[in-house]
C-alpha cells in the first residue's frame, strides 16, 4: 500500500490507501487543483482520481466556495428563512432536529443523514432554487423515513458502515467503526465486500 501521495501513483494505489483531509488538501494544492483548501474530502478524492487518470487538474464542484455576508444563524433561524449563508454547526443541527420532531415526533436520525441533507441543500442552491429552513426540515424528515439510502459515490466510510450494519442486524455502530479502522490499514479497496474477503483470507492463513 502506498505510504505517500504522488502524481505518478496509480488510481488503485490511491483508492486502496486511506488519506486524511490535510493530506488530500496539500496534495491537491501541489498538483494544481483549484480552490483545493476549500473542497470537501469527497470532492478532493474525486478531483485527485480524475487527475491520476487524465493528468488534468480541474475543479470538481460547481457549488459556491466563497461565503460572504451575515451568517444565517446570526440572522435568527426560522422555518421561513431562506438559506443564504448556511453554517454546519451544533446550533443549526439542533434547530433542524427540534423542528423535525415537532412535525414528526417518531422520527429517528439515521446514519449518514447529515451528509445527504447537506448534499441536497447544495444541489438546490447551486441550481438556483430558493430553499428555506422549512424545506430543509422537511427533507430531513423524508430522509430519515427512507428504508435505505442510495449509495454515496465517494462516501467510502458512510457506505461501509451502512453495509456493515445491513449485513449483520445485531452489529453495533461501535463494531462497524472498529471494522472501518481495521480496513483503513489494509491494502484493499475501502468497501465492505473487500473487508469481508480480507478477513476470510486472513483466517484461512491462520488455520
Amino acid at each position: 500500500m502506498a505510504n505517500a501521495l504522488s502524481p505518478t501513483m496509480t488510481v488503485r494505489d490511491f483508492e486502496n490507501g486511506y488519506w486524511y483531509l490535510d493530506q488530500l488538501k496539500n496534495f491537491a494544492e501541489r498538483i494544481g487543483i483549484p480552490a483545493a483548501k476549500k473542497l470537501r474530502k469527497d470532492e478532493l478524492e474525486k478531483a485527485i482520481v480524475a487527475f491520476l487518470r487524465t493528468g488534468n487538474a480541474v475543479l470538481p464542484s460547481t457549488r459556491s466556495l466563497r461565503k460572504t455576508g451575515i451568517k444565517d444563524v446570526e440572522r435568527g433561524l426560522n422555518l421561513k428563512l431562506r438559506i443564504e449563508n448556511y453554517t454546519s454547526n451544533r446550533e443549526t443541527k439542533d434547530f433542524i432536529v427540534e423542528q423535525a420532531r415537532m412535525v414528526a415526533p417518531d422520527v429517528r436520525e439515521k446514519s449518514g443523514v447529515w451528509y445527504r441533507l447537506n448534499r441536497w441543500r447544495e444541489e438546490q442552491t447551486t441550481s438556483g432554487e430558493h430553499v428555506t429552513y422549512g424545506d430543509l426540515v422537511r427533507r430531513y424528515i423524508v430522509l430519515n423515513k427512507m428504508q435505505r439510502f442510495e449509495r454515496v459515490p465517494h462516501g467510502r466510510y458512510i457506505n461501509f458502515v451502512a453495509d456493515f450494519l445491513e449485513a449483520d442486524k445485531r452489529a453495533t455502530r461501535t463494531e462497524a467503526i472498529a471494522a472501518w479502522t481495521e480496513l483503513k490499514k489494509l491494502d484493499v479497496p475501502k468497501d465492505y465486500v473487500s473487508w469481508v474477503k480480507a478477513r476470510a483470507k486472513c483466517k484461512g492463513k491462520n488455520r
